[in-house]
């Protein structure tokens, strides 16, 4: 147990040092962005054409609309409602966490020059959610979570009263998601293509359908005695809840929060004594507490594996089947299923 204090030590007070060099520089990027963005519209004439072009500030309609969304899920729904009438912008590709993202100056620009705004809500963008308030004033800016009813939506204690942003991972609430997209589309900003985009969501809407479905039919080909599901920070409390899994995590839902000591101890003891198999790492966030897990599992005589990379936060690589919404689901619950059953 003294070997695994220390590894779970060591990898606190990396952790420890990255969150204080990240919130002292946080606000400072923020600030800076918000005066950038007032200088590159007032400096920089392609900031300044695009914003003259855009239908919201004109009041007229061009094709394709300019979507800015913030992550590849939010992407992912524009895309598939707006078809042909829409060319989406995604901030956060690949590996990029959003608890953590600090938009740029050229995020400002892309955003400010936007005819519309999709974002998840429910701070998962975290600092970026005061930018998109003032965003608003200028340019629509819509949070697809905002319709859900709010007794469907997890509120863990421990996130300070605040919903779980991470609702992508029961489909049939990321369906109303897509609803929400549809709606504001063909009934609020272009009427005109009104039938094209419910057609095309609800070709969407089938697909995900099929995908809950999937989802809910090969977890439930994991024993019960297996069924527990542990990664790296708290993302996958609607999966549990809506296809009948135990989650456990070392950290809370957003990855600012730290993991202690004490909490990779308990968790260590609960692997041991439920003989778990197999802990997962995130396409996201460090695996540098997970590695402290297994370490840590070891040194109490228990053995467990990493049984593969999940999508939390972010998608997979644009052009391939991961970094589709659809792709990314199908993923992990085949690398889950394989793993524990």
């Amino acid at each position: 147990m003294d070997r695994l204090r220390i590894v779970a030590a060591n990898a606190l007070t990396t952790r420890i040092k990255d969150q204080w060099m990240f919130r002292n520089s946080c606000w400072i990027v923020i600030f800076a962005t918000a005066a950038a963005l007032t200088a590159c519209n007032q400096n920089d004439p392609h900031a300044a054409a695009t914003a003259t072009a855009s239908p919201a500030a004109t009041g007229g309609r061009s094709y394709p609309i300019n979507v800015v969304c913030t992550v590849g899920m939010v992407a992912d729904i524009a895309r598939n409602v707006g078809g042909d009438h829409v060319k989406v912008t995604a901030l956060m590709g690949e590996g990029v966490d959003p608890h953590l993202y600090q938009a740029s100056p050229g995020d400002v620009r892309l955003l400010s020059g936007a005819d519309v705004v999709f974002y998840n809500g429910l701070l998962l963008e975290g600092k970026m959610t005061d930018v998109m308030i003032k965003l608003a004033s200028r340019v629509p800016t819509v949070a697809v979570t905002e319709h859900i009813p709010e007794d469907t939506l997890r509120s863990p204690p421990e996130f300070a009263g605040h919903h779980d942003p991470h609702v992508w991972f029961d489909v049939s609430l990321w369906m109303k998601c897509a609803e929400r997209v549809r709606d504001y589309l063909a009934d609020e900003f272009d009427p005109a293509h009104r039938s094209d985009y419910e057609r095309n969501a609800a070709d969407y809407l089938a697909r995900l359908a099929e995908l809950h479905e999937y989802a809910r039919d090969q977890i439930a080909t994991i024993p019960d005695e297996r069924r527990t599901l542990v990664t790296a920070h708290d993302a996958f409390g609607y999966f549990g809840r809506a296809y009948h899994i135990e989650v456990r995590a070392i950290q809370g839902l957003s990855t600012e929060s730290e993991a202690s000591v004490k909490d990779i101890n308990n968790l260590v003891a609960f692997i041991a004594e439920r003989k778990i198999r197999a802990v997962f790492v995130e396409s996201s966030v460090s695996q540098k507490n997970i590695q402290a897990l297994v370490e840590g599992c070891a040194a109490a005589g228990h053995a467990v594996t990493i049984g593969g990379s999940l999508f939390s936060d972010a998608m997979g690589k644009d052009g391939t089947p991961d970094g589709t919404y659809v792709g990314m689901v199908r993923h992990n619950v085949d690398i889950i299923v394989r793993s524990l059953k």
